[in-house]
C-alpha cells in the first residue's frame, strides 16, 4: 500500500504550485520585457522570505549556524546563478511557445540529472535511462515539428526552454547535495533569491531594450505576486525542505508533475490548444520521465528472513 509522507505531499503541492506559475509568467510579459519580470519577480520572492528568515534565525543555536558557513554562501551563490540561467531561459522561451510546451520540455531536466551524474561524478546509467531519452527526445519531436513539414523545425521558444532544463537540471542537484548540509534552508532560499535579483537586473540593463515604468509593474501585479511570492519564494523553500526528507528518485517523479498541471492551467486559463500531435508528444515526453526513474528489478526479502 502507498503511504505517503509530510515530504511526499511538500514535493507534490511544489509540483501544482509551478505548474500554474507557467500561466502567470506567460501573462506576466503583456506589459514587461522577460528580465524585467524576473528582477520583480525575486525581489519580491527574497522580501517575502526575510521575516521567515529572521524568525527562523533564532532558533537555530551559534554552532549550527556556524557550521552553516561552509556552504551557506558559496551555495546560495551558485544555486542563485543556475536558478538565474534556468528561469531567465525559460522566461524568454515563453514569448515563442505555449505554456504547455514550455512545462513538458522543462520537465525534461528529471532525465538530464542521471546524464549530469555520468558526465560529471562518473555514476553509471541504467539502461532505461537511455530508453527514457529516447522516448523523451521523440515527445519533443511531436512537441516541435512545424504541422505540415515532415522535417524537424524546432521552434525557438523550444530549444530555448530545452538548453533551460539543463540548468534545472545542475540546480536540482546542487540543491539535494546543499539541503543534507545546511540547516538554515530559508536561509540558503533566501540568498539565491537574492542573487537571482541582481543577476535578472543586470540582464534588465544589459539587454532589455524596453523602458519599464512603474505603471508597467502594476498592470502585471497579480502574475507578480503569484511567481514571486509562490511559485518563488514558498514553492522553491518547500522543494529544499522536501528533498531533505525524500530519495532524489521519488522527488523526481513527483516533481515531474509540475508539467501536467502546467498544461492543465494552460488549457484552462490561456485558451492554448491541444491536439492529437501534442498529446501524443507529451505522452512519450511523461513516458520516458517515468522510466528513467523505474527500477529496473526488485530486490525481495524472504517472509522467514531473519
Amino acid at each position: 500500500m502507498l503511504r505517503l509522507s509530510p515530504s511526499h505531499l511538500i514535493l507534490l503541492c511544489v509540483a501544482v504550485i509551478w505548474g500554474g506559475g507557467f500561466v502567470a509568467q506567460k501573462s506576466g510579459m503583456d506589459s514587461l520585457g522577460p528580465y524585467s519580470f524576473n528582477t520583480a519577480r525575486f525581489v519580491l520572492a527574497t522580501l517575502s522570505l526575510i521575516p521567515v528568515w529572521i524568525y527562523m534565525h533564532r532558533r537555530y543555536s551559534s554552532e549550527v549556524l556556524k557550521s552553516d558557513q561552509r556552504y551557506f554562501w558559496l551555495g546560495g551563490l551558485v544555486a542563485g546563478l543556475l536558478l538565474t540561467a534556468g528561469l531567465t531561459l525559460q522566461q524568454v522561451g515563453l514569448q515563442y511557445t505555449t505554456a504547455g510546451n514550455a512545462g513538458f520540455i522543462t520537465g525534461m531536466y528529471i532525465v538530464m540529472v542521471p546524464v549530469l551524474g555520468l558526465l560529471f561524478f562518473k555514476q553509471k546509467t541504467r539502461w532505461l535511462v537511455w530508453a527514457g531519452l529516447a522516448l523523451a527526445v521523440a515527445g519533443l519531436y511531436q512537441l516541435s515539428v512545424v504541422p505540415g513539414d515532415s522535417s524537424f523545425t524546432m521552434n525557438k521558444g523550444d530549444g530555448l526552454q530545452l538548453v533551460g532544463a539543463v540548468f534545472w537540471a545542475l540546480h536540482v542537484v546542487t540543491l539535494g547535495w546543499l539541503a543534507r548540509r545546511v540547516k538554515d534552508l530559508v536561509g540558503l532560499s533566501a540568498i539565491q533569491f537574492a542573487v537571482c535579483a541582481v543577476a535578472s537586473y543586470v540582464l534588465m540593463l544589459v539587454l532589455e531594450q524596453q523602458v519599464v515604468q512603474w505603471r508597467d509593474f502594476s498592470a502585471e501585479w497579480l502574475p507578480l505576486l503569484y511567481s514571486g511570492v509562490m511559485a518563488s519564494g514558498v514553492a522553491f523553500t518547500l522543494q529544499i525542505i522536501g528533498q531533505r526528507g525524500v530519495e532524489s528518485e521519488v522527488a523526481a517523479l513527483i516533481l515531474a508533475f509540475e508539467a501536467v498541471f502546467a498544461l492543465l492551467t494552460g488549457i484552462l486559463f490561456l485558451g492554448e490548444s491541444f491536439g492529437g500531435r501534442e498529446m501524443l508528444g507529451c505522452g512519450l515526453m511523461m513516458a520516458g520521465i517515468l522510466l528513467t526513474l523505474w527500477p529496473e528489478k526488485q530486490e525481495l526479502i524472504p517472509s522467514n528472513a531473519q
